[in-house]
């Protein structure tokens, strides 16, 4: 859990711009590997590592999610947080054309576009959140409300119960 100052990413830079305090964690990582691997190897509690998901809604407008790594995201409910008819998963092949970053460090912050973006309700009981730093190999923790703010967010209960 080394904090490396060299390999910053879009993200970092806005939090750093922003003057927001984040902790970087690193691990190797040559593939994607998904978050419960990470919190394992990593030795976090699932309930802080945090996903990053990416839909399209029924207006054909691109959707960000941010919930817990062992939850699911809520379809209907997803669409209802943002106004839509219905949301879908993007497909894996489309994450960078729409994000910017790659399947394993996709992150709500720092993405090509600014889309509207809802963060699970959860994570606003808890005094810091884990979220991928941008890249493979690196996860971020900081407070809730300094994601919101970085990642122009709002809270929505957006995960299946």
């Amino acid at each position: 859990m080394a904090k490396n100052k060299d390999i910053k990413t879009n993200a970092m830079r806005i939090l750093e711009k922003n003057k927001i305090e984040y902790t970087h964690y690193t691990y190797e990582c040559e593939e994607f590997i998904d978050g419960l691997q990470i919190a394992d190897m990593l030795g976090l509690s699932y309930e802080k590592v945090y996903k990053t998901l990416v839909t399209l809604g029924s207006g054909k407008n691109y959707f960000v999610f941010v919930i817990p790594i062992a939850k699911e995201l809520d379809l209907k409910k997803a669409a209802k947080a943002v106004g839509e008819k219905s949301v879908q998963m993007i497909h894996v092949k489309d994450i960078v054309d729409v994000t910017g970053y790659i399947r394993g460090g996709c992150t709500a912050i720092g993405m090509k576009k600014q889309y509207v973006t809802k963060v699970d309700i959860s994570a606003e009981r808890l005094e810091k959140v884990i979220v991928s730093g941008g890249r493979l190999g690196s996860q971020m923790e900081l407070a809730p409300a300094d994601l919101l703010k970085a990642a122009h967010a709002q809270y929505a209960d957006i995960t299946i119960d």
